[in-house]
């Protein structure tokens, strides 16, 4: 796994923000990220890329734990290229951004999930998540399922 940097100007963070890019503009076609907007993301968020060797095959996402009243409630989000799908990989990418959030004092996890992608609703589901809202953005039509570790 490799974390990216979006302050970090050299060849390889680049390589890595634009992979991370590629896979989540490909999981995520309703909401097309920049450069610029990843860049603003790995400020705020852990934003890691998988390899199978030299081969891109994911990424992951970490938002830290909220601030303020208990419970600390992180997002983890894992996402896997669909040629390496079934493979084992999102239980380890998924078990990977857990293990961050729990570092980070997550007491309580989530993840957000497009409607339209039904296997990763199903993933997430197998995992011991329970979804508890769905919600639209602005301009969009497919809505984004959020779910809760029970």
């Amino acid at each position: 796994m490799e974390r990216v940097h979006g302050d970090d100007a050299g060849a390889t963070a680049g390589s890595v923000l634009s992979d991370w890019r590629y896979v989540h503009n490909l999981i995520i076609p309703t909401h097309e990220l920049s450069l610029a907007d990843v860049r603003e993301r790995s400020g705020r968020n852990a934003l890691h890329v998988a390899y199978l060797g030299d081969t891109l095959i994911g990424c992951t996402t970490v938002r830290p734990p909220t601030e303020g009243p208990a419970p600390a409630t992180a997002t983890v989000i894992a996402r896997v290229l669909p040629a390496y799908r079934g493979r084992g990989f999102g239980r380890e990418l998924y078990a990977y951004g857990l293990a961050h959030a729990r570092e980070l004092g997550a007491e309580v996890v989530e993840t957000v999930v497009l409607a339209s992608n039904p296997e990763g609703l199903r993933f997430s589901q197998e995992n011991g998540f329970v979804e508890f809202d769905r919600y639209v953005l602005p301009g969009d039509t497919v809505p984004y399922v959020e779910l809760r570790l029970a």
